[in-house]
């Protein structure tokens, strides 16, 4: 599939979605909307893509949510009886793209270079990180217009934030500055403007570097036991962990282990990367 409203780059084992109408402060539209699901599915699907990182195009929006003017003309929402009804049963992907997967167990990291308001909060909160820039700010702003959230704002954010904090957003639709969003747990770092990209792409470099298959399985395990029972959640994470623990890698990665070939052990000081500094002894 051609793209035009929203980019797909390959940089090796990492996917970079990025919406692409900055002169509408990257808000989706139906074509965005079809284009996104495709790109998604690709990264779902591409056993060669590891992390996927979303972010936006220009330096003022990361996503502004829907596109207002598609809605009014009646193009942004199915409004058949039908596709009501697939909307309700849950059977379509999402309004906004496919935003109501659950099932990618693959990392996903947000870069938030500017807005992220109503459907691009929305956006935010699929992604398993978020790296903000210094002037991001997020919120719900399609509380003004009567506009419900209908790409897991109301599922997302209160699992990232906590329900108090996710209430108080929804309610009130205030909109916050990247310093607040990272005091409440929504950014899980702030970055200078133009470096979300740049600081995600790293993150992704070194999650890429580790073996796949325990990293999938283990959110797929948070994903799905989150909100169960602790008896159930403990049952999905054993049922998970057969899927990674005799995998081939797991066997590589014994024997570096024995082998005192540890990955983490490192002669430099400390970087903006997880991992054990060592002292040079």
């Amino acid at each position: 599939m051609g793209y035009s409203e929203i980019e797909f780059i390959v940089e090796n084992e990492i996917a970079i979605i990025k919406f692409n109408r900055p002169e509408v402060m990257n808000c989706i539209g139906p074509k965005t909307h079809v284009e996104l699901v495709d790109a998604w599915q690709e990264f779902k699907t591409n056993p060669a893509l590891k992390v996927a990182i979303i972010t936006g195009s220009g330096d003022r929006a990361f996503c502004s949510g829907g596109d207002l003017k598609a809605a009014m003309s009646g193009q942004l929402i199915s409004v058949t009886e039908e596709e009501k009804q697939k909307h309700r049963e849950g059977e379509m992907p999402g309004i906004l793209g496919p935003s109501r997967w659950t099932d990618i167990y693959k990392p996903i990291i947000a870069a938030v270079n500017g807005v992220a308001y109503a459907g691009g909060l929305e956006w935010a909160c699929f992604a398993d990180m978020r790296i903000a820039e210094e002037h991001a700010t997020f919120g719900v702003t399609c509380r003004r217009w009567n506009i419900g959230l209908a790409d897991g704002g109301t599922q997302r954010l209160p699992r990232i934030v906590g329900m108090g904090r996710a209430m108080e957003l929804i309610l009130t639709g205030k909109v916050i500055d990247a310093q607040e969003a990272f005091r409440i747990g929504l950014a899980n770092e702030v970055v200078p403007s133009g470096q979300s990209l740049t600081r995600a792409k790293e993150l992704a470099a070194f999650i890429c570097g580790l073996p796949q298959p325990a990293i999938q399985t283990d959110k797929e395990a948070a994903v799905r036991g989150f909100g169960e029972s602790l008896d159930e959640g403990l049952r999905i994470e054993a049922e998970v962990f057969l899927d990674s623990i005799f995998h081939e890698e797991t066997i590589a990665g014994l024997t570096k282990f024995n082998q005192r070939s540890h990955p983490d052990r490192q002669y430099s000081q400390a970087i903006k990367t997880p991992g054990l500094v060592r002292r040079k002894d």
